[in-house]
């Protein structure tokens, strides 16, 4: 075994010894025809990369990761405003000020957000300002309107702006410091900062700060147009009646869900039956719109080889068997004219085409996107029950994981068809090739599903 894995290591990596391959060199078939894992891995991200930069609109760009540093171009706030509904005034004409002995300064006017016509303030005098509102010449501090009369005459704290009285006049009590309750120019962003950086990924704040500082668009890397489709002639959809020998498809949505919460805009296509026309029509309708097409079914040794056959129509599609349990049949290359839309075929049993998903789709959706951490986070952990594994698989196991406690526990069995302890887990627990057994309570690397 391996010892701690940082987060953001391969999961695939995370309980192998070796090197990575270069990733330039199309790893060679080994004597036995399987790959590694980490071997295919790398044939897919050496074969991807980010998608070309585009500007959208900000609505659109949501999700997507920029592509360029953003500087800011103008100060934010763009001037002096005042954080506080109250008066502005110069902080001398309030020293000393009480319940007792309040300062009465006059009332010059009046100042909304928005206001350009600002009057100036000078010694014993004040002006009404709103939130948002800038602060006029002279002006050295806010009075929040808690600390005054409110322009009422009584001396009494007021709790809102009133209408002054008739000698425009307004009662502080108590005093305030110079700068109080002001929003500097400049003090949030500062003109030629950078205010975003190449690759951060844009939520509803960061898209906020983009508006803020003016921008009405942004240079990203578009999200990912993934097509995912099921094949088999035993599949049915969800809600239709399931005869005899036939299975709902379940993995058309799992993998659909799967790239959309990777990062891409995902189209699912229902399952498509064992017949070449029919796979060849579907294929060359969702090329079009493709950035990579994700396929389960029809990739096992034995399997009515339709998938198989079509795909090597196109040439580019390589087929191979992966040291790693479930998941061993894989399918890797490009279709369609050009240099071709990246293809993956992983396996139909549903946890093995959810596991192939993980440990190679994931990656390759956030390669493409321009993410940094385009693996999931790895931790160790100790697993209280003991495992089996076979010679020279590298097993991944469904798990349930304790942070708290630091414990991992296996969910379900290792069939590649529960599907109810799929939904159960929230992490694979990885041994390596070369281990067949751990003993209850052994360390293991556990790969974390989710956010």
């Amino acid at each position: 075994m391996t010892g701690s894995t940082e987060s953001g290591t391969s999961p695939a990596a995370c309980c192998d010894d070796s090197a990575d391959p270069a990733p330039a060199a199309r790893p060679a078939a080994r004597p036995d025809g399987l790959w590694t894992v980490d071997e295919h891995l790398a044939d897919i991200l050496a074969a991807v990369g980010p998608l070309p930069a585009i500007e959208l609109q900000l609505l659109d760009a949501q999700g997507c990761r920029l592509a360029e540093d953003v500087l800011a171009e103008g100060d934010l706030p763009p001037f002096d405003n005042s954080s506080m509904d109250g008066y502005a005034l110069r902080t001398a004409d309030t020293v000393g000020a009480g319940d007792t002995y309040p300062s009465v300064l006059s009332v010059v006017g009046e100042i909304a957000a928005g206001a350009d016509d600002l009057p100036p303030v000078g010694p014993g005098q004040a002006a009404r300002i709103m939130t948002g509102a800038p602060v006029p010449p002279g002006a050295q501090a806010v009075a929040p309107v808690e600390w005054t009369d409110g322009g009422t005459g009584t001396g009494l704290p007021a709790d809102a702006m009133t209408a002054p009285v008739g000698d425009e006049e307004v009662r502080v009590l108590r005093p305030v410091s110079e700068g109080a309750h002001i929003r500097r120019r400049g003090s949030d962003v500062a003109a030629g900062t950078r205010v975003l950086a190449a690759g951060t990924r844009l939520g509803p704040a960061q898209l906020g700060l983009l508006a803020a500082i003016g921008r009405a668009t942004a240079t990203v890397r578009p999200r990912p147009r993934v097509v995912v489709l099921s094949t088999g002639s035993e599949l049915v959809q969800p809600g239709e009646p399931v005869g005899p020998g036939q299975i709902a498809d379940s993995n058309s949505f799992t993998l659909t869900a799967a790239a959309r919460d990777a990062g891409a805009i995902a189209y699912r296509v229902g399952g498509v039956p064992d017949d070449a026309a029919r796979l060849r029509a579907v294929l060359e309708d969702q090329l079009g719109r493709a950035d990579l097409i994700v396929t389960s079914g029809g990739v096992s040794v034995g399997a009515y080889d339709v998938v198989k056959e079509v795909f090597a129509e196109y040439g580019g599609v390589d087929f191979r068997r992966l040291r790693m349990q479930p998941g061993k049949p894989q399918g890797f290359g490009r279709i369609g004219p050009g240099e071709g839309v990246p293809l993956m075929a992983l396996p139909g049993n549903p946890v093995s085409a959810y596991i192939s998903f993980e440990l190679f789709v994931r990656p390759a959706i956030r390669t493409m996107l321009g993410a940094e951490d385009v693996h999931r986070p790895v931790v160790r952990a100790h697993c209280p029950v003991a495992l089996r594994s076979p010679a020279g698989r590298r097993q991944f196991l469904r798990g349930r994981y304790s942070a708290r406690d630091g414990l991992v526990e296996p969910v379900g069995g290792a069939g590649s068809h529960l599907v109810g302890a799929l939904a159960r887990a929230d992490c694979l627990i990885t041994v390596p090739e070369e281990v067949t057994e751990l003993p209850a309570g052994s360390e293991v690397d556990v790969v974390l599903l989710g956010d």
